[in-house]
């Protein structure tokens, strides 16, 4: 696993708690939550890539087709 993907996912959740406390200070729950679920869905489909690699891996080296 690189290292590298670590450090992006947890700028990505500074990122979004800072955004998200910046609106809420603002009055804009809705945009706070939109940033928030945006968030989310970033790290969400950057673990599914993963994922889809580790399984891949396992088909290969168990030659399971």
């Amino acid at each position: 696993m690189n290292i590298d993907l670590i450090f992006k996912i947890a700028a990505i959740g500074i990122l979004v708690s800072v955004l998200n406390q910046v609106l809420m200070r603002a009055g804009r729950e809705e945009m706070a939550m939109m940033t928030t679920l945006a968030g989310i869905v970033v790290v969400l489909m950057m673990v599914i890539n993963l994922i889809s690699n580790l399984f891949e891996n396992v088909k290969t080296i168990f030659q399971l087709y």
